[in-house]
């Protein structure tokens, strides 16, 4: 099965010079989603893990579907103001902007193994950011897994340069 036929491309979105890919004719069709879950599950045995965590808000529905298949505890990486409690907070650059994203601080067991799970690895940043958020709560980074990368925007290139191993299923 080739995903790419369920990841069109929309242009100027969602600001005019960006390429977005649509990930909703893969959720939608039940066996790509299903088949890209199961190639995920097994793109994730190149590191050993306790957690997933999923990155607002794309990354939130790999992460619970790999979290289910995986057995593994699921954690949230959310925009601003949306989780209850005392947070960390982690602001970083985007291909087009800025944002930032929070964990919950008593969330993480100290050393517990993390794997960040996001739709699309772009230039990194937004990984980078997540796996900052992991190091603050005290837990390990185990690594990062995505369905698509764009490699000309070099993002496994940045997470490499910060130690951070990266997997993707599908790379344009």
């Amino acid at each position: 099965m080739n995903l790419l036929d369920y990841l069109p491309s929309v242009p100027d979105f969602p600001k005019p010079g960006i390429l977005f890919k649509d990930i909703s004719p893969l959720l939608a069709d039940q066996k790509a989603f299903s088949y890209a879950i199961d190639k995920l599950y097994a793109l994730s045995d190149f590191c050993e893990f306790d957690f997933v965590l999923g990155i607002e808000s794309r990354g939130f529905i790999f992460a619970t579907a790999l979290a289910q298949v995986s057995q593994k505890g699921l954690v949230l990486a959310r925009k601003p103001n949306k989780l209850p409690n005392q947070v960390y907070s982690e602001s970083y650059g985007l291909e087009y902007g800025s944002d930032t994203l929070e964990i919950q601080q008593a969330i993480l067991p100290k050393n517990a193994k993390v794997l960040l799970i996001d739709d699309v690895l772009a230039t990194g940043g937004t990984l980078i950011a997540g796996a900052n958020l992991v190091k603050k709560a005290g837990a390990q980074v185990a690594g990062t897994l995505v369905l698509l990368e764009i490699l000309d925007l070099m993002g496994s290139q940045r997470l490499a340069q910060a130690n951070i191993d990266s997997k993707s299923l599908i790379q344009i």
